[in-house]
């Protein structure tokens, strides 16, 4: 099993994750335009070298508002309980719907939904998906990694991924949670089209 993130490595991440929720709020308030990193640091409570140590510009930080935070240490205390046994598709199962928890999940719709509005934030949004990705990969690796080969976790991440993202990007329509069916009628639970897709997978689909 992996280890936890240190204490360094989590406070690190909470900063980056402060001032990234900062831009994240202040683009839904005023637009992508409507401010400047100044703001962002004035209303997270750091400095801008500490912006500058995190961000290349406010895009980064806005994409990175919709990186999964909350439940990673959860996460490991989970793995740690799970039995020697468990199959890789079923920790990931758990994995996904720790990181894809509601307000997680409303971040990364609404990150999509930003990027078509100002195209300067695609690539970043791109980036977070891609470096979600590859750390789903590392982390079948490392804990699969004397039982199954690496080109099995590198199918499966990428399996994965292939389902939830047409949710994100709005191709498929999935309810959150607390959203009601009149707002989308004939779209299944997000936890029913989760139950669905690991379905496929599991039969090797």
């Amino acid at each position: 099993m992996m280890n936890k993130p240190s204490l360094r490595e989590m406070k690190k991440e909470a900063t980056a994750h402060a001032l990234a929720d900062a831009a994240f709020q202040l683009t839904l308030e005023q637009g992508l335009d409507g401010f400047v990193v100044e703001d962002v640091v004035q209303r997270a409570g750091y400095s801008r070298r500490t912006f500058a140590n995190h961000f290349s510009c406010k895009e980064e930080a806005v994409a990175m508002a919709a990186y999964p935070y909350q439940g990673v240490e959860e996460f490991f205390d989970l793995l740690h309980r799970m039995p020697d046994s468990t199959a890789p598709i079923d920790a990931m199962y758990q994995f996904v719907k720790m990181q894809l928890a509601e307000q997680s999940l409303k971040k990364v719709r609404q990150l999509f939904a930003l990027s078509k509005e100002y195209p300067s934030l695609k690539p970043y949004t791109l980036t977070v998906i891609h470096n979600l990705q590859n750390e789903t990969q590392k982390l079948l690796t490392n804990l699969y990694q004397e039982t199954h080969p690496p080109q099995y976790t590198y199918l499966l991440a990428g399996a994965i991924f292939a389902a939830i993202i047409p949710l994100l990007d709005g191709t498929l329509h999935a309810l959150l949670p607390g959203q009601s069916g009149d707002e989308a009628p004939g779209a299944v639970s997000f936890e029913q089209y989760l139950e669905t897709a690991f379905g496929y997978l599991r039969q090797g689909f």
